[in-house]
């Protein structure tokens, strides 16, 4: 796979729609070529001690954040047309889907890949954090759990085993 957007969410809470991060890394021809990062008001605004331990923000960091409406409508025409690739997709898509539904936008059937299921193909048996499956594709992830550093990480692993 050459052409594809990696994003990587993360949340204030346990809930999916609770989305206080996002980070998106475009890939073109197999190079780079874009990148976002951007704080977003969390749906429900509450931030768990679980979730704060994780990823480091709190609702000090988000209070003056947009929504994520106004987030997306700079992602979209930067993903438009791209697959899109997570590490966990499981997680990521049920994010953006609940995030679509709190805020009543159409979801787009985006087409959605996950590099934690191809790497557990690729290396049974072993880990396959993104921080460990990331090494392994050459990227090392010195900031885990931002946002932007996840997504590009996802990014290396795709264009290695994709």
């Amino acid at each position: 796979m050459k052409d594809f957007a990696a994003i990587d969410f993360e949340t204030a809470n346990n809930e999916r729609s609770s989305v206080c991060a996002v980070g998106v890394v475009i890939v073109r021809g197999g190079v780079v070529v874009d990148k976002f990062y951007s704080l977003i008001k969390p749906d429900p605004e509450y931030y768990n001690y679980w979730c704060s331990r994780v990823h480091g923000l709190e609702a000090s960091d988000t209070e003056n954040a947009p929504i994520f409406p106004e987030v997306w409508r700079e992602i979209e025409p930067l993903i438009d047309g791209l697959p899109l690739v997570a590490h966990n997709k499981a997680f990521d898509e049920s994010c953006l889907k609940a995030v679509f539904r709190v805020y009543q936008m159409d979801y787009p059937d985006y087409e959605f890949h996950c590099t934690c299921v191809a790497s557990r193909r690729i290396w049974r048996g072993e880990s396959n954090s993104l921080e460990v499956a990331a090494a392994r594709c050459g990227y090392d992830l010195k900031n885990h759990h931002h946002a932007l550093a996840d997504a590009e990480a996802c990014a290396a692993i795709a264009l290695h085993i994709l």
